[in-house]
Parts: structure tokens; C-alpha cells; sequence
């Protein structure tokens, strides 16, 4: 037997000629020549196979003069057996094609190798860029971020329960672990907060989260991965399609995938240095992956199913890669695969690379407000697109609210016209409170009262008349504060116990009371709250107890009347107050740098218990600053805090918190009353301060609203107190929430919170609270 190639040369010629007098066929018409069979017997004269490959020409003649619009006769006839023969054969040609496409797609398993083999290319380009910061276009420009950031403003997402540490990032086992569990809450948090945002609220969503293992290309989540020793094993982390009959994940149903790579924390944004080609490789192989996948898949990805997007992340950086393409222009060459993806990369691709930035903090926590953070928001946004369609609320009606929402806080805040004057800047005005009194000292009067301040030096004994009778108690220690000063006592019976001493102004002499208010809140009024708190049985270790109160025993014969009030001498009717426990305030600890992570936690943590005990009394404290704020070291297992300064409590309506323009809450600035969220607020501003945010130089009301406004809607506080624990930048946003509203604090849960937080033993992750 002969094959065709052997046929005589005229025979040879006559076919070709046939050939060249055919018409282009309709389509799904096929001549089948790979299915005709040429193999003639060498003893035949004639040739039977070619004559019925011209047969077959001539009917193909014949069809192609068919009007194929008529509709066919009852009964069919042979042309319409010949067309769906040949559909047949076009049917198994896709078929066929398939098959090549899956069994592609099955050698396709290699990063490295399609790395190495885009050398060239990398140099190419990179040469290219020249003096440009990036060889790459960007996926998304500013002002798309910048809209999708207004359009986010009113998005919660959730916050992380695990977190990357990038102080021991990559250096462990458990730090890596860690930093994929980490991945996963982030992705998740991610895709809820924009599903229930965009799409639908009430609706369970449909996507999951899970762990990709290299070994067999299957997904896991990472806790049963981790806990079946394949943690080394680990390559990415893919948001998919939720499908309950494929639990080890189906590529097709991938949205996204995050690489947690450490190499990329050496691009940061802001730097003139790329992505090398080890990490943008094994981007682009995984991106080819997911289209390889998609093109035979059924699924109906409606947006865009030629792009790709990988997250590129590590425990404090991270970046978007986009790669786009046409996969059907992809030569299906099995015997050569990643020579023909790497052509396919250089001619039909497209790749975009976002500038790396921050997207995690020191400790792992989540910056949503960044722009790196965004960056990434945004990608996976698109990736929801491409499977879910346009969203119900488009970004361009969610950041068309943006105006009114700001106008809305500005007015809700009572910070006046938010109008643009000639500079460009907004005019703030405080219309709630009146303009500050300004004091302007008259020389000509002259008030010598420092016969009536009591000096007490270190070794005296002061002797105090309580309840009929007297108790005394000697000064081991004399403190000022910038406003008062007071003492560090014992008992003359009991001399190993410290406790704190309040001297007070005499009760009738008005002009030290003036010059001095602070004394007489620090003294008669917070003796007032603590009875008060002792009549109603609020017992805490975080606040202050009440010793004892009195007034003091003054030197000499008393000739005080015998109906009541006071004798002639200075010191006659003194009050005095007598509290425990001891410790250093919150300020001295800032100025002694004393003031760390741990402290910051417990501090929140002890404050709130305190406010809680008292809010169920309908008390509220009133002025929490660093000075009221005590640390209690001597005597105790672990330290703990304890709010002091009770004299600017509140108990009724008609009274008034104390104005601080650091630490008072935007509501006592503006109206001189507190609202449920106040103390709170204060606290977070305490906080703030202790972990090193930046007070501004405030002389005015006005000035001191300014500066929260910013603050809060520039996030600088959440971002500061980010930088040393999750927990309290979670609270801060909680705090910022309930600003002026008469929602309650839900003191529960922020006090399990915290206790998780606080190492007693410690135990526990180490966080660098530097920078």
C-alpha cells in the first residue's frame, strides 16, 4: 500500500486544480479531508479513493449552491444528512481541541520553569521603561481609588482575629502559619464587606475562602491544611466560588489569588525599584492558570473573563497584579507549553502591576482606610464583577453621597458652614458655645491669700477630725501636678500604707477658692462622688476608695461658736481627703517613655471597667486625661489602672464636665454636657496621646473641634493607635461611631476584647510598638 503523497504527479496536479475551484463553505460545513482515506493499492491502474475525493468535491459544488435559508422538505432529504454529518465532524473537531486545552492545562504546572523562560522579555521591557519608576501601567488610577474610597466611606468591614506579626515575619513556622490564617480573615473580611455593600445585604455569600497546596493544585482551608503538617506545602490563597460538590476547589471557580511572598516589603511604594521577575513570574503563571480554566469552564463569567487579577501580600506590603489576554490566541502546543504561554505572554498579554504599599501595620492589622489596602479592595471588587455582574449600588452612587455624608457630620457636630472661603480651606464655627472669657488681670488689685495655703513638708503629721474623731497621718512625699499640689501619706498607726491626701481651700475664704477651682473639685466635690458611689455599693478595684474626709485639726485652741461654722484661725474648717490606692499617673509614665503596648491595653481595659461600674449608677466621670489615670505598681502580682479626679462627675443635668482642649469630648466642647459616648471619647484621645500621637498647640474651642474633625475624618487616630494593637484602633473606630449619638457603650464586649489581649504572664505574641 502507497499513502497519497505517492500518487503520480498529474494526478497529484489534478486534485490541487479542483481544490483551487472551491468557493469559501458555509460555516459548519467541512470537507472532511482528514477523514478521507488515501491509500491506493500499488496493481490498481485507477485510483478509486481519489475519484471519490472528487465525487465528494463535486457535491461539495453542489451545496454550496444550495439556498440554505429555504427551509428543508418533510421527510429531510440527503443534503441535509450531508450537513449534519459534517456539523458531526465539526463537533468533534471542538472535541478534539478540548482535549488538547485539558491536557495543556495538566502539564501546566510549573512556576519556575515559565519563570526562567521570560528572561529575555523581563530585560526587555525593563530596558524599555528606562528612567520610569515602573515597567508596568498601573490596573487602577488614583481618581478610581479615590471615588471607590468615597464610596466605602459607610462599609464596615470586619476586623482581624488573626493577624501577620511582621516583627517575626518568615522567621518561623508558626509566624508563617500565622500570616496564611491571617490571609484568609483578610480576603474574607474583604469579600463580605463589599458583597453585603454592593450586591446584597440579606443574601449568604457566595464565595469562600481556602489555602492552595502545590503539591496537587487542590485547596484547603489553612487550619486543616496547617494541622495535617502541610504548611511548607502552601503556595497562595484563593478566594473561590462556593460549590459544596468540589470541597478541594475547582480552578475555574477562582476569583482571585493572594501570594504571600516577603520578598516584595523591599518595594515599597514611593521607591524606584520593581517587582523581580521571581515574584511577577509565578504571578503571571497562576494568572494563565485561572484563564486556561475559565476558557473550559462552563460557567458564565460575564465581566471580562480574559483578566486575571493576583494579589501579591506579605505580613505588612502588598500589590495587585492584572493580567489580561485573549487565552483562545494561546498555540496549544502540548509537547511545548511553556515555550508557547511565555509567546503568548509577549504578543496577546497584557500585565499591570500596582505600586506596593502598606496594607497591614506593624502588628497585622488591617489598614481598610490606605491606599495599598484600597489597591487590593479594588481587585477583588472587580473580581466580583466578573462573576456576579454589576453591583446593585454602583461606586458612583455610593460616592456621590460622600458630599452629604460629610455635611451631615459636620452638621450633626455642629461645626458650622462647610463652605470653601478664597483659600481653600473650610470656615469653622462653633455655634453651641459661647465665645471663651478672657481674663484681663487688673494690677490694682491684689490678693494675698498665701497665708490661707496650707505648706505641708515631708516628716509633719496633719491631723484630721472625722465622725467625732481624729486620725493622723504623716507626709512621706509632696507632689505637684502643674495645677495643684497634694501629698503621699500614712497613718500614724498603720505607717507601712500609703495613701493619697487632698488639702482643700477654707470654705470661706473665696478669693483662694477662685484662684484655685481645681482644689475645691479635687477635694470637696470628689469627697461628694465617692460618698455617693459608697451609698450606692459600687465596689471596684479601678476606682478610687474613700480613706477618710474631714477637716483638718489645726495647731492651737479652736474657738469655733458652739452653734457651728469656724474660729478666727486660718486652717479652720479645711477640708481634707484621704484616698487609696497609690501609683504613678499616666503622664508621669508618657514623660518616663514607661508607657508601652501592654500598658495601652490594660490601661483601656481598667479604665472601661471603671466607667462601667459607674454608668449603671448614672454617673460619668468627666474629665479623664493622663493626670486622673493611675497605675498601681507597689503591692500588686500584675499592675493595673485606676481613674481618679471624680470631682467634675456628673450626677445631674445642671452639672458640668471639666473643659480640657486635648482630652474633652467633641460634645461637652460644643453643647457643656456629656453624651453617652464622652468619657469614652476621652479615653481614646488618653490613649492616643500615651502612644505617642501629636497635641497640637490649642488656644480656642474652635481650634480644639478643628483638630478632631481632621483627626477623625483623616482616621489619624485609628491609624495611630493601629500601630500598637488591633484591638484599640477597633475600639477607637467603635468610639468615632457613636460620637454624639445617645447610643450607650456596650462595655461587655469591648471588656472580653481587651482581657484577651492582656498578657498577665507574659505570654503571648511580642509586638514592636516602635515607630
Amino acid at each position: 500500500m502507497a499513502a497519497y503523497e505517492d500518487l503520480p504527479p498529474s494526478m497529484i496536479k489534478k486534485l490541487a486544480e479542483e481544490l483551487k475551484n472551491l468557493e469559501s463553505l458555509p460555516e459548519g460545513i467541512s470537507l472532511g479531508v482528514n477523514d478521507c482515506d488515501f491509500s491506493v493499492s500499488e496493481a490498481d491502474n485507477e485510483v478509486p479513493a481519489v475519484t471519490a475525493f472528487k465525487n465528494n468535491v463535486s457535491r461539495m459544488k453542489q451545496l454550496l449552491s444550495h439556498d440554505f435559508r429555504r427551509p428543508p422538505p418533510k421527510g429531510g432529504t440527503s443534503d441535509q444528512e450531508s450537513i449534519g454529518s459534517e456539523r458531526k465532524r465539526s463537533s468533534v473537531s471542538s472535541g478534539r481541541r478540548s482535549r488538547i486545552h485539558r491536557e495543556f492545562l495538566s502539564r501546566f504546572v510549573d512556576s519556575q520553569t515559565l519563570t526562567a523562560r521570560l528572561e529575555d522579555w523581563f530585560e526587555l521591557i525593563s530596558e524599555q521603561s528606562g528612567q520610569k519608576m515602573s515597567a508596568f501601567d498601573v490596573p487602577f488610577e488614583l481618581i478610581e481609588l479615590q471615588k471607590f474610597d468615597y464610596a466605602l466611606e459607610g462599609v464596615s468591614f470586619q476586623q482581624l482575629v488573626r493577624m501577620p506579626n511582621a516583627v517575626y515575619a518568615s522567621t518561623s513556622d508558626a509566624a508563617e502559619a500565622t500570616a496564611h490564617l491571617a490571609i484568609e480573615d483578610f480576603l474574607h473580611a474583604s469579600v463580605k464587606g463589599l458583597w453585603e455593600a454592593f450586591w446584597n445585604q440579606d443574601d449568604p455569600m457566595p464565595f469562600s475562602v481556602a489555602c492552595l497546596y502545590n503539591e496537587n493544585l487542590k485547596f484547603y482551608q489553612a487550619e486543616k491544611a496547617i494541622g495535617n503538617g502541610k504548611l511548607n506545602g502552601l503556595c497562595a490563597t484563593g478566594l473561590l466560588l462556593n460549590n459544596p460538590r468540589h470541597p478541594h476547589g475547582k480552578w475555574d471557580h477562582i476569583l482571585e489569588l493572594a501570594l504571600l511572598r516577603p520578598h516584595i516589603r523591599s518595594v515599597a511604594a514611593g521607591s524606584d525599584r520593581q517587582l523581580s521577575l521571581s515574584v511577577l513570574g509565578e504571578a503571571l503563571f497562576y494568572a494563565l492558570r485561572i484563564l486556561l480554566s475559565r476558557s473550559l469552564s462552563t460557567l458564565n463569567f460575564c465581566q471580562s473573563p480574559n483578566c486575571a487579577y493576583v494579589l501579591l501580600v506579605d505580613s505588612q506590603y502588598g500589590g495587585v497584579v492584572k493580567v489580561e489576554g485573549d487565552v483562545d490566541k494561546l498555540e496549544l502546543d502540548v509537547c511545548n507549553v511553556y515555550d508557547c504561554s511565555v509567546d503568548w505572554i509577549k504578543k496577546h498579554c497584557k500585565v499591570s502591576v500596582s505600586p506596593i504599599d502598606r496594607i497591614w501595620n506593624k502588628l497585622g492589622n488591617a489598614n481598610w482606610g490606605d491606599i495599598g489596602a484600597l489597591q487590593v479592595l479594588f481587585a477583588t471588587f472587580h473580581c466580583i464583577v466578573q462573576y456576579a455582574g454589576m453591583p446593585k449600588h454602583s461606586i458612583e452612587d455610593l460616592a456621590a453621597d460622600h458630599g452629604p455624608r460629610l455635611q451631615t457630620r459636620r452638621v450633626a457636630r455642629q461645626l458650622g458652614d462647610s463652605r470653601v472661603n478664597g483659600h481653600g480651606l473650610f470656615q469653622f464655627q462653633q455655634r453651641s458655645v459661647s465665645p471663651e472669657i478672657v481674663e484681663v488681670p487688673d494690677e490694682s488689685i491684689q490678693i494675698k491669700y498665701e497665708e490661707f495655703i496650707m505648706k505641708l513638708e515631708v516628716g509633719s503629721v496633719l491631723w484630721l477630725e472625722d465622725s467625732d474623731q481624729q486620725k493622723g497621718y504623716q507626709i512621706n512625699d509632696v507632689v505637684h501636678n502643674n495645677e495643684m499640689w497634694y501629698y503621699i501619706a500614712s497613718p500614724v498607726k498603720d505607717p507601712g500604707k500609703s495613701l493619697f491626701l487632698y488639702v482643700g481651700s477654707h470654705p470661706y475664704q473665696l478669693e483662694p477658692a477662685w484662684e484655685d477651682m481645681n482644689l475645691w473639685f479635687q477635694v470637696q466635690r470628689q469627697t461628694k462622688i465617692l460618698t455617693v458611689m459608697r451609698q450606692k455599693g459600687l465596689s471596684s478595684k479601678y476606682l478610687p476608695q474613700l480613706s477618710a474626709s474631714g477637716r483638718i485639726v489645726h495647731p492651737g485652741r479652736c474657738q469655733k461658736p458652739s452653734s457651728g461654722g469656724n474660729c478666727d484661725h486660718p486652717w479652720c474648717g479645711t477640708p481634707i481627703l484621704v484616698t487609696h490606692p497609690v501609683g504613678e499617673t499616666v503622664a508621669d509614665m508618657v514623660n518616663a517613655g514607661g508607657f508601652g503596648l501592654d500598658e495601652a491595653i490594660r490601661c483601656c481595659h481598667d479604665c472601661l471597667s471603671a466607667l462601667s461600674s459607674t454608668s449603671s449608677a448614672d454617673i460619668r466621670h468627666g474629665d479623664i486625661r493622663p493626670e486622673n489615670i493611675l497605675c498601681v505598681k507597689s503591692g500588686v502580682r500584675h499592675p493595673y489602672f485606676v481613674l481618679v479626679g471624680w470631682g467634675h462627675a456628673i450626677l445631674e443635668d445642671r452639672d458640668r464636665p471639666a473643659m480640657s482642649l486635648h482630652f474633652s469630648s467633641t460634645y461637652a466642647l460644643q453643647e457643656r454636657k456629656l453624651c453617652s459616648a464622652s468619657d469614652a471619647e476621652s479615653l481614646v484621645y488618653v490613649l492616643y496621646f500615651a502612644c505617642g500621637g501629636a497635641l497640637p498647640d490649642l488656644d480656642s474651642v474652635e481650634g480644639a473641634l478643628q483638630w478632631r474633625e481632621t483627626s477623625w475624618s483623616r482616621r489619624l487616630i485609628q491609624l495611630k493607635l493601629g500601630e500598637v494593637s488591633t484591638v484599640l484602633k477597633a475600639f477607637a473606630d467603635y468610639v468615632d461611631s457613636l460620637c454624639g449619638t445617645p447610643y450607650p457603650i456596650d462595655y461587655d464586649i469591648w471588656l472580653r476584647r481587651l482581657r484577651r489581649n492582656i498578657h498577665d504572664d507574659g505570654l503571648g505574641k511580642e509586638a514592636d510598638t516602635s515607630g
